[in-house]
Parts: C-alpha cells; structure tokens; sequence
C-alpha cells in the first residue's frame, strides 16, 4: 500500500446504511445481495498500480472494527437500538466478499457479493477509496486540493453573504479524500451557520453535529428479492417495514426507486401520517415539489408540516432557487454532496456500486429519470417496468 490508509474508522460511512442495515438485521437475515461498480464517465482509466492500490485499501478496511468509542456514539443515536449495535461489536468487514479487477479497456470491475446485512455496508467505503486513489494517483493532488480550498473559499464567503438557505453536506461516496471532506465538513461550520449536519457519521461524531440520513434506493430494491412481494408493491412493504421499525422516527422516505408515480399509490393517508417528509433523487425537482405538495394537500394535510429534501445533483444556485420557490408552502432543505467534497479544477467522478441481484434475482432501479435507471438484466427490467406501468393504469382509472 503506497498511500496512507484511505478509511481508518468503520463510521467513516453515510448514516443510512446502518439504519437500512438495522432493519435487514431484525426482519431479512436471510438476504444475500450482489453488488457492482459502475462508472458514467466516459474517459476514466484505472491503471494496474491503481488497482494494486485499491486492492491493499480494501486489505485494510477489512483489518477494521468498530472500537468502544464507536460503538458508544451510535449507541447515542435515538433510533439505532442496542442490540443492533452489540451485532456490530461482532461485525467485521470480510475480504472475501469483494472482488477488485480492471477490464481490457482500463475499467474498473468491483463485485460485492455476500449475505446482505454485510455487503451492503461495503458500498461507500469502496467509492471513498476509488476516488481517492484515482484523485491521488492521476493528478498532482497538491494542486487539486488548492483549487478546492479556493472554490471553497469563495462558497463560505457565499453563504455568509448571499445564500439563504439551510443544508446537509452529503459528500463521503465521491469525495476528494478523507482528508479534505474532513476540512470541508469543519469549515461549513464554523465558518457559517448553513450546514446543519453531514451524513458521514465519523465526521457527526468529531465535530458533534447531527448525522442525517435515512435510506437509499437499495432498501427498496432488496424487496424486489423477496418471492412473495409482487414487484409493484414492494415500496408499500419497504415503508411498512420503515415504520414498524422506527415508529415514525427516522422519517424521510425516497421516493423514485420504481418512479414516484407509484410511490405515491402507496404514500397512503397512514403512511403520509407516519413519515416526516420524503426525499428528491432524480426527475425535474419542481414538478416532483408540486406533485408531493398536491399529494398532500389530498389528504387534507398542511404541507408546511412536511419537509421536502432535494438531494439530486445539486449546486448552491440550484438550491437556493428550490428554496426560494418552495419555503413558503412546505419546509425545505437540501443534502448536497460533490459540490461540497469535490469541487476541483479536475472533473469529479461519477461513480456508484449498485445492488443488483437478491437471493439470485435480478433487482432495479427505475428512477424518475430513464438515464439513471441500472440493471444487469435487461428482460427483467422490462418486466418491472411493465408490472409498474400495468399497476399504474389499473389503479389510476
């Protein structure tokens, strides 16, 4: 290993993976999932000294435990529960789950394959250390980081003086490195009073902020899985299970992993009731807003006791026109990720590990935008997006 070691703490991760894997813990054990990298950018080489490197991060990784101070942090958190965390005290990172490769043409190939509880807890600890490796490996990182300091220099004087609005930083899967998300994450506050947390637990924990997150599409996706769940229903038996779990805490619910079309046949009065807000991934943020407002305008709920969290892509311009078109009729707030923890004079990558197969079976992603939509099997995404399409016209009449 020629770099210093990329992950040194198992809460260096996003909060929404312990809280989707508290819930796989008590209720779906039984679940084995596979996972793979994918790369949208079109350019990107990944040499063999890169892969050797990445290789010995993830040996490391995998020598990790969660220590008493640990364990004792999440113990804090209101809606992780103790048995889970004494799981966790026996929990450990297993080498053999994980496979790292490149192909002919410089890609990279990762695969996670295990029981599920324990793959998908591999997820943002292999992008941090593929785009630090990458970052480090291909660039003078030196002058990169000064152009981020820069960029970040100007985004602090911003948001003293010009931006309005409140938000999370969401920065750890495509970060620059440890290093400098730590130095992003400390600045933004104390140096303003707009970021209201991180979903990097390590980072809640140093600087004593709240750790925010709930759950990705994933959690959705796992139901898919699952023989007896009808694919078209599987967001009604994921947030059935949310709720049974959390009872109303922890409540944001994603709304796009089979289209927010069919989220909201299941976004059902109990379930309006139950979930403090949802979250925005994908699709045109002001019609989804409108749409969400309208949902709960039927059911005869103020929207201004709801949050709508935007998360898609976003930049502070672009949050602070949602802000200024939404706050007042609904709270609003934001989880903004790359803009914060990779903003360089180089290109950010665009780089996910996606859960793809439960128990053997083909899972999706449909999203609300077509490019974003990720499955191995193309028959079987056909499949779901017709039992989708067939739900909707049959319970829309």
């Amino acid at each position: 290993m020629k770099l210093e070691p990329i992950v040194v703490s198992l809460l260096d991760t996003d909060l929404y993976k312990f809280n989707m894997d508290q819930v796989i813990f008590h209720k779906h054990t039984d679940l084995c999932g596979q996972y793979f990298f994918k790369c949208r950018n079109t350019d990107v080489v990944f040499t063999d000294e890169m892969i050797d490197e990445i290789n010995a991060q993830v040996d490391h990784l995998c020598t990790l435990r969660f220590n008493k101070e640990e364990l004792d942090y999440l113990r804090s958190i209101r809606f992780i529960k103790d048995d889970y965390v004494e799981f966790l005290r026996l929990w450990r990172p297993i080498r053999d789950y994980v496979t790292v490769d490149r192909d002919k043409d410089g890609g990279l190939k990762i695969e996670v394959d295990g029981p599920l509880f324990s793959a998908m807890q591999f997820e943002i600890f292999l992008l941090e250390i593929v785009n630090e490796v990458y970052f480090r490996m291909s660039f003078d990182y030196e002058k990169l980081r000064k152009s981020a300091e820069d960029r970040l220099n100007k985004k602090i004087d911003a948001l003293n003086n010009r931006y309005t609005f409140k938000f999370a930083e969401f920065g750890a899967r495509r970060r620059l490195s440890r290093e400098w998300q730590d130095v992003v994450v400390r600045r933004l506050v104390e140096e303003t009073d707009k970021c209201v947390g991180t979903s990097n637990v390590y980072l809640a924990m140093k600087y004593n902020i709240l750790p925010i997150g709930t759950y990705a599409h994933e959690y959705v996706q796992m139901y898919q899985g699952i023989d007896k769940i009808p694919l078209a229903y599987t967001n009604y038996y994921a947030m059935k299970d949310w709720y049974n779990e959390y009872e109303g805490d922890n409540g944001t619910a994603l709304t796009d992993t089979i289209t927010t079309d069919l989220f909201l046949l299941d976004f059902t009065r109990s379930m309006v009731n139950n979930y403090s807000g949802v979250r925005h991934d994908s699709g045109d943020p002001y019609e989804w807003g409108e749409k969400m407002i309208k949902h709960y305008e039927s059911y005869g709920v103020d929207p201004k006791t709801k949050l709508l969290l935007f998360s898609d892509s976003l930049d502070f311009d672009r949050a602070q026109k949602l802000y200024d078109y939404f706050k007042d009729r609904t709270k609003v707030n934001f989880g903004i990720g790359t803009f914060c923890s990779n903003d360089t004079d180089e290109t950010a990558l665009n780089i996910v590990i996606k859960l793809q197969y439960v128990n053997g079976r083909p899972v999706a992603k449909l999203s609300d935008d077509t490019g974003k939509a990720m499955c191995r099997d193309e028959e079987y995404l056909d499949y779901l997006k017709r039992s989708v399409d067939f739900r909707l016209n049959r319970e829309k009449l």
